[in-house]
């Protein structure tokens, strides 16, 4: 387990107890809908702990940094990022060093 694993599990976790302690006696579609994106981070942190390709599912970065992009609706990455920050962040800075973009 490495410290971006151990950050991520907590983090996911941290932001599920914030979710399920304001939770009201009827949550909200978008509430409920919060809390199991978060509980699905951290289970997904807590499966990477002793996986292979870590949170990343990344074969050459098993142990990187999920993208703080990945899953988000209203920010989705491009068609075939995954979760690997430093992959995503390799195809960003490619996509921008391209003849012919401004």
């Amino acid at each position: 387990m490495n410290y971006a694993e151990l950050r991520e599990l907590r983090t996911a976790l941290s932001s599920a107890g914030d979710i399920a302690f304001a939770l009201e006696a009827d949550p909200s579609g978008e509430q409920a809908a919060a809390l199991v994106d978060a509980l699905r981070r951290a289970l997904a942190a807590a499966g990477a702990l002793s996986g292979e390709h870590g949170a990343t599912g990344c074969s050459q970065h098993p142990r990187g940094a999920v993208d703080p992009l990945y899953g988000d609706p209203e920010d989705p990455l491009p068609p075939g990022y995954g979760k690997c920050l430093l992959c995503n962040d390799r195809r960003r800075r490619a996509s921008t060093q391209r003849p012919g973009r401004p």
